[in-house]
């Protein structure tokens, strides 16, 4: 096996920052807390955008969604855009994607291919077959539903099959409407539950890497706890809604807030101004909800969580029974946050709240990252790929706009960046939004409006008080909106060196 190290790269879909069981008492994560305590927790990472195909796309090209093109739900990640599987792959590494990519749109034109929309997507023949690159990945097991959501297909299916499960279409959702006997607690028997496929072929993985001499780069990507809130037996009830402590809304908090925050606590809002481009945006609807249903949908979250913890653990118990994990780095986190109950709001939508650019982020480098050490230094998931690059003693040879976070990781530098750029485009006009956090404060613009948010993050962690239009605060605003513009400046990516005066 070669010196250089491994890289498993776990992610999870849609997880808010504060639920590890290192973090919050209230649930139970223990092979992630053993990582944790292995290894180092992040305090203070960020996504470059709340929404899943922009920020996974940034996490292996190193760019801003801006820059690589894929800036919002329903856009693609254009295949020529250079990424760190491609990297690896020419040093000598082995790379390979297992579970949900969403680089993809579920629709396609004729311009815009999609490998992941209708009908191609359940076409199981085809995904059979399929063996081509994808992505720098040259190994792929693909899926591409959230629980019980019509959008299965691909190597998921295909393994649900081959292990017996040919009724598999009777657990989810038809095309045409929601199948309602499934609320909370999902039908599907837990042996076939995507979790499980994930583990497997992941095990199987480093089955086929620990008998090979290359290195490999692997990333695991699990699916939970996005919604629907749906886990199998006994996942969905592991929780007593009733023991769980239910965020608030605090009265008047969103009087100052831009529209679209305040409209979010109505009845029955107005949003169709909001859908330019004919479709909607996530979160631009009514966010009240009964508290029991609120409760309730929290403790099944919590379920789907600490069911993906046990098959996430069955990888990293396999890869110390291969060998491998001596010389593997292991990074753990999310590509977006969530809402349950925050500020009155759920899910996600373009509300930069902490709880939902802000991310878990563990890393354990055996005799690299100390075990048990924790940092308060910025990263972004723009930062995965040179990070990942680094580690293995490269660099990327296009332009990107991350830092190589591994000499924090490994001590040498207390950090590498002083801020994070969170951007969030859906519509030309009405959601163009940027945000600039440091150590201590964050400001959000909003393009073609006067209004916006600053919170002071020390004072204020529960980012309740927004002081865009305090006059007390107009210097620090003017200051950071200069920051953001240097730092907008200096993100962008120079694609090629200058070789010539003219």
């Amino acid at each position: 096996m070669s010196d250089r190290p491994n890289i498993l790269f776990i992610t999870s879909d849609q997880q808010h920052w504060d639920t590890l069981g290192a973090t919050n008492p209230e649930i139970s994560t223990p092979h992630l807390d053993r990582l944790a305590s292995e290894g180092m927790r992040c305090h203070r990472a960020y996504c470059p955008n709340p929404t899943c195909t922009p920020s996974r796309s940034s996490m292996i090209t190193g760019l801003y969604p801006s820059d690589h093109g894929a800036w919002s739900l329903g856009t693609k990640l254009m295949e020529d855009v250079p990424t760190v599987g491609d990297a690896l792959g020419r040093a000598g590494y082995r790379t390979s994607l297992v579970g949900k990519a969403h680089f993809q749109p579920l629709q396609e034109t004729d311009r815009y291919r999609s490998l992941e929309s209708y009908p191609i997507l359940q076409d199981l023949d085809f995904w059979r077959q399929f063996n081509e690159p994808f992505y720098g990945f040259d190994t792929v097991r693909l899926a591409r539903n959230h629980a019980d959501e019509a959008h299965v297909g691909q190597h998921y299916a295909i393994w649900m099959e081959d292990n017996g499960c040919h009724n598999w279409r009777d657990y989810y959702r038809p095309p045409t409407g929601t199948n309602d006997r499934q609320k909370h607690r999902w039908e599907i028997p837990e042996k076939y539950h995507y979790n499980a496929w994930i583990a497997e072929e992941s095990q199987r993985l480093l089955d086929t890497y620990a008998a090979g001499d290359e290195p490999f780069f692997m990333w695991s990507s699990f699916f939970d706890p996005h919604p629907p809130y749906l886990a199998p037996d006994p996942w969905h009830a592991m929780y007593d809604p009733a023991d769980l402590t239910l965020p608030q809304i605090v009265e008047g908090e969103h009087d100052v807030n831009p529209l679209h925050f305040r409209m979010t606590q109505e009845k029955e809002p107005d949003f169709s101004a909001w859908r330019e481009s004919g479709f909607g945006i996530h979160g631009m609807h009514s966010h009240l909800h009964g508290a029991d249903e609120m409760r309730q949908n929290m403790a099944v979250y919590y379920g789907m969580i600490s069911l993906m913890d046990e098959y996430i653990g069955r990888i990293l118990t396999h890869l110390e029974k291969t060998g491998l994990a001596k010389n593997t780095l292991v990074v753990f986190t999310t590509d977006h946050g969530h809402l349950f109950g925050q500020h009155g709001m759920t899910a996600k939508g373009p509300f930069h709240y902490e709880d939902l650019v802000k991310l878990p982020f563990l890393v354990r480098w055996p005799n690299r990252v100390q075990a048990g050490s924790q940092s308060d230094a910025i990263l972004s998931l723009v930062d995965m790929a040179p990070s990942f690059l680094g580690a293995a003693g490269l660099s990327a040879d296009w332009g990107i706009s991350g830092a190589d976070q591994t000499p924090v990781w490994t001590g040498t530098v207390e950090a590498v960046r002083d801020h994070a750029i969170v951007e969030n485009r859906h519509e030309p006009t009405t959601i163009h939004t940027r945000t600039f956090v440091d150590q201590t404060h964050k400001l959000t613009v909003h393009y073609g409006r006067d209004e916006g948010e600053l919170f002071d993050l020390q004072q204020d962690p529960q980012e309740i008080d927004n002081h865009w239009s305090d006059p007390g605060w107009a210097d620090l605003k003017a200051e950071l909106t200069r920051r953001l513009l240097h730092a907008e400046l200096g993100k962008e990516p120079l694609v090629m060196p200058r070789i010539a005066g003219a």
